[in-house]
């Protein structure tokens, strides 16, 4: 059996088996499981309402940035860098809007699949991406403003150093297991 099948057993079982811990854990403390999904639920809802007003501005924002041509410019400032450790230009749209938008980063993944393939290396290293980032700066924008942060302190930071450890290590996995 193959590294890269023993890791699609994995992950196809990997959901499932969390789910199952929680539950178990949940009722060996006791706790009314279903209840207090439900309440997280409707939390959810309430916090949902709330981030709209900053949901809309981070996505102006990110449009403009995009249409501005900005994204572009960028890309040929970062190019020669990371072509020092062979990581491919194609893939440096991703990394860039994947901090800022999980739907602008999921249209470029498409974009890229589309062209390359899904089962190519840049479709297989931007899904890596994909599931080894976060949206950083949108979480910030949206969560942070819609309960009044103002002082992130070491939010911004730790987020981007996250980012770009789950950039480098997508890529180092991948050029390790599809290469």
């Amino acid at each position: 059996m193959s590294f890269r099948e023993i890791m699609n057993i994995i992950s196809v079982i990997a959901i499932p088996f969390v789910i199952f811990t929680f539950l178990i854990y949940g009722f060996a403390k006791r706790v009314k499981v279903y209840e207090s999904f439900v309440e997280g639920a409707k939390e959810g809802f309430n916090v949902a309402v709330r981030i709209i007003p900053y949901l809309v501005a981070m996505l102006v924002a990110i449009g403009i940035f995009r249409a501005s041509g900005a994204m572009d410019v960028l890309v040929a400032i970062l190019s020669p860098i990371t072509n020092l450790i062979g990581f491919p230009a194609e893939a440096l749209p991703m990394a860039l809007m994947r901090p800022l938008s999980g739907s602008g980063s999921l249209g470029i993944m498409t974009e890229i699949m589309k062209t390359y393939g899904p089962d190519s290396f840049l479709g297989l290293l931007v899904s890596t991406m994909y599931g080894s980032t976060e949206t950083t700066f949108y979480v910030l924008a949206v969560y942070f403003g819609s309960v009044n942060i103002r002082k992130t302190r070491h939010a911004v930071p730790a987020g981007v150093i996250s980012d770009i450890t789950g950039l480098l290590t997508a890529f180092f996995i991948c050029k390790l297991v599809f290469g």
